[in-house]
């Protein structure tokens, strides 16, 4: 399937990535499209050629660019449109594309490394099947009706930042504590994958309650995270996500 990128910002060179196939690539001038076919194959061109070549259309843009790039290609569109612009609705994207079938996915940055996780909103559309399959490439396709899609957005989308930003706090305060910052961060970031695995065949209460022994070590470091506030913490950024 020969797949276009309108916009070859981070996300959309993300998924090229992960794919690793040859595609058509967009930008406005920053270069980006350019060095990422320079990278993985394909070509650069304008959003027409993209549009006009491709079998499947990915809008990877910025979300305020929505109504200028289907301007300029939203007649042309006649295959399969996906969209990964942030807070554009399937509706939003069909009546600027009217002749394609649209669909709407949020991929989150893992997917260059095809450990991704992809929201796909919930379509009567035939020929979806292929599409799902298509992402499934790159990660895990989690199907929500499209009113969920901020909320799991707030958490895959944003994801990668929450955790690179509690693996930093939480090597620096080894480092604080004398532990060199290269086996700091190996055991951060070790723990923090056997634990991920973990939880695949686990539920979350089950597993605090397998590492902590009543008055131990570890009840202590989890108080003092209650303490933090680091529950509120993350409903507040959920909040702030959501209502954004």
């Amino acid at each position: 399937m020969r797949i276009g990128l309108i916009g070859s910002g981070n996300m959309a060179g993300a998924l090229a990535r992960g794919w690793g196939d040859p595609v058509l690539a967009t930008d406005h001038g920053s270069g980006r499209a350019r060095a990422l076919v320079a990278e993985i194959g394909g070509e650069a061109v304008s959003n027409r050629e993209a549009t006009e070549r491709a079998e499947l259309l990915i809008l990877g843009h910025k979300p305020a660019q929505l109504e200028l790039v289907a301007a300029e290609i939203g007649e042309f569109a006649r295959g399969i449109v996906v969209s990964i612009v942030a807070g554009a609705s399937i509706a939003e994207v069909e009546d600027l594309y009217p002749h394609a079938t649209v669909f709407r996915v949020l991929p989150n940055t893992p997917v260059a490394l095809r450990k991704g996780v992809l929201l796909f909103a919930q379509t009567d559309e035939e020929g979806a099947e292929p599409v799902k399959a298509l992402f499934a490439r790159v990660g895990t396709v989690i199907e929500l009706p499209e009113k969920l899609m901020r909320v799991g957005n707030s958490i895959s989308g944003v994801g990668p930042a929450y955790w690179a930003l509690l693996a930093e706090a939480w090597t620096d305060s080894a480092i604080r504590h004398g532990m060199p910052a290269p086996q700091a961060a190996t055991l951060v970031r070790e723990t923090m994958a056997g634990t991920a695995a973990l939880l695949n065949d686990t539920d979350t209460l089950a597993l605090r309650r397998g590492v902590t022994s009543p008055g131990g070590t570890t009840a202590r470091g989890l108080n003092a995270l209650e303490q933090g506030g680091v529950r509120a913490a993350l409903a507040n950024a959920m909040d702030a996500v959501v209502g954004a």
